[in-house]
């Protein structure tokens, strides 16, 4: 029979996401509730490992689902990626006397939630990443609001590109996956998108598109750029000298983690952060949760990571139909 669990500590680790607070404090006021204690592990693994671990209660988490960010703080531990380094922690949690760990983060912090579950203790995985490249889940804690923030920044990008007539680039975040990209170039009518599952490095092609986009009457020209693709500037000059239409690249960086969430983040994620606590009072260990055909499951850590994810083709479809 699985140890009750008593105590339990939440963690935030990897990229920031908006709503990651609205899940933070969803585990803390449920696990409340529920009778449990709470613990924030601060800077993810690496306080874990360096005992950066803090009491909440109800008032800990009060007026942050609101915030952008993570209250918890959050970095990228290369310790914890050691043995020795994963033993530390469990022994941390052993010391504190917590029994479970909710992990908020993406696949790499997932992979850390499987490693301390092999040293026994007791770990629930939220999909907290801007990027949407979790596998298992057709929603990640903040893509939604970053989505959004990228959209509003390309709404104003075009009004500038229309007044000069020229060709804008604009490179949106999502690491090496091309989901923001996509949404953007649809949400904001682009006539180009590169994504980084897609993009075959056909420079000319995309030249050639300008070019004739300018002969049927277009006065200016979104190219949507992915971060795994990137090198938008030097790409912008090259564009430039073979069209002769002026053409700027505009990085839109780290504005896309940060800002209030959307009510789809804060609601997703406080439903995720209430699941992960129930899992948990259930004795379940090494699981992720996640949001697929409408509804809120959860997988074997194991399972979720050997998954793939692919870009939706036919939403592909539907943004280079709409683009011409």
């Amino acid at each position: 029979m699985a140890k009750a669990i008593k105590k339990i500590g939440v963690l935030t680790s990897g990229g920031d996401a908006p709503g990651m607070n609205a899940a933070i404090r969803a585990v803390v006021r449920s696990a409340i509730s529920e009778g449990l204690e709470v613990v924030g592990i601060r800077r993810g693994y690496q306080g874990l490992i360096e005992d950066d671990i803090i009491e909440m209660n109800k008032r800990s988490v009060s007026e942050t689902i609101n915030r952008g960010g993570t209250i918890l703080y959050t970095a990228r531990s290369m310790e914890f990626m050691t043995e020795e380094g994963q033993s530390k922690a469990a022994e941390q949690c052993h010391k504190h006397g917590i029994d479970g760990v909710v992990v908020i983060g993406g696949d790499g912090s997932f992979r850390g939630a499987q490693k301390l579950s092999e040293h026994g203790i007791n770990t629930i995985g939220l999909p907290g990443t801007i990027d949407l490249d979790i596998a298992c889940t057709d929603y990640t804690i903040g893509f939604d609001t970053a989505v959004n923030t990228a959209m509003e920044a390309i709404d104003k990008i075009r009004d500038t590109s229309t007044s000069h007539e020229r060709c804008s680039i604009v490179e949106v975040m999502g690491r090496n996956a091309g989901y923001l990209a996509l949404w953007c170039a649809i949400a904001n009518g682009a006539e180009n998108v590169l994504l980084p599952e897609r993009y075959d490095g056909n420079e000319q092609a995309l030249i050639d598109d300008i070019i004739n986009s300018r002969k049927v009457g277009k006065k200016h020209h979104i190219i949507i750029n992915a971060e795994g693709i990137g090198h938008s500037t030097s790409m912008a000059r090259r564009i430039e000298a073979a069209t002769g239409i002026e053409t700027r690249a505009t990085i839109i960086g780290h504005i896309q983690r940060g800002g209030n969430p959307t009510c789809k983040d804060r609601v997703y994620a406080s439903v995720m952060g209430v699941t992960a606590v129930r899992l948990l009072l259930q004795g379940k260990t090494n699981r992720v949760v996640a949001y697929k055909d409408g509804k809120f499951v959860d997988y074997d850590i194991d399972e979720a990571l050997a998954m793939s994810k692919d870009i939706d083709e036919y939403k592909l479809d539907v943004s280079m139909l709409l683009s011409r």
